[in-house]
């Protein structure tokens, strides 16, 4: 083997594989389980043998005992779970606006498989998740991704333990904050609901003996996705500019 590599560019290229790789399974995108297994372990491999090389500066030897080495490759793969979980997580905005519009525009019914997230959940929680998938790669957001693999190197090296407490308080904090961006983004349509539901019970009161179950329930359907498409472009631009801002934390 030394006649391709030392065995120091070996161990360091194991270890570059190690965040690398837990980074790939998880990150928007790339990561995702439609995405073939050999493309995703081709992408890993070929950025850990890209940034090997800029890294290996602060390794300068190889750790003689097997606990020193499991707990190194260890520690490289908790860095690589916690910054792609982060990545991910906030990618359930879009599917809890989607599961808050289907719920108000009684669609919860209408189940099929999300690619991007659950096995199964309503159509239009589907639709807003491949919708964020699509702007992730069509504004250049992946780009970013790579990037907080590279700078990760700055912010956690090799020689920094690994921040459980810290990385605990980010992924609470991501969590609240995709939840309340999802009840943000559905807002103009549980808003619509809400007076439509009112004034379906007002109506309901004057005319008890108008059929009004069979007159609403095609109405709240139409009109809710008439305001569902006419905001779309609203939710694009609001949900790009603040997963950016969460990239920005890592780059």
């Amino acid at each position: 083997m030394d006649s391709y590599a030392t065995v120091l560019q070996v161990y360091v290229g194991g270890l570059v594989f190690a965040r690398v790789g837990a980074m790939v399974m998880l990150i928007p995108g790339i990561g995702e389980t439609v995405v073939p297994p050999r493309i995703r372990l081709s992408f890993a491999v070929l950025m850990a043998m890209l940034l090997a090389p800029l890294v290996s500066k602060s390794i300068t030897a190889v750790p003689v005992g097997v606990g020193a080495l499991a707990g190194a490759v260890l520690h490289e793969v908790l860095i690589g779970l916690m910054i792609g979980a982060v990545l991910k997580m906030f990618m359930s905005s879009l599917t809890t606006a989607g599961e808050i519009i289907s719920i108000q525009t009684t669609l919860s019914f209408a189940q099929t498989a999300n690619p991007a997230g659950a096995p199964s959940s309503t159509a239009v929680a589907t639709f807003l998740s491949m919708l964020g998938l699509t702007l992730v790669m069509v504004t250049d957001l992946h780009h970013l991704f790579i990037g907080a693999i590279v700078k990760s190197y700055d912010i956690f090296p090799f020689t920094r333990a690994v921040p459980v407490n810290d990385a605990a308080a980010l992924a609470v904090r991501t969590v609240a904050e995709s939840f309340k961006l999802g009840i943000q983004l559905a807002a103009p349509v549980l808003v619509f609901s809400i007076v439509f539901n009112l004034a379906t019970g007002l109506v309901g009161r004057v005319m008890p003996s108008f059929q009004i179950f069979f007159v609403t329930s095609p109405l709240s359907v139409i009109l809710g996705l008439s305001l569902l498409g006419l905001s779309l472009g609203g939710i694009a631009m609001v949900w790009s500019d603040r997963y950016r801002d969460l990239l920005a934390v890592f780059n």
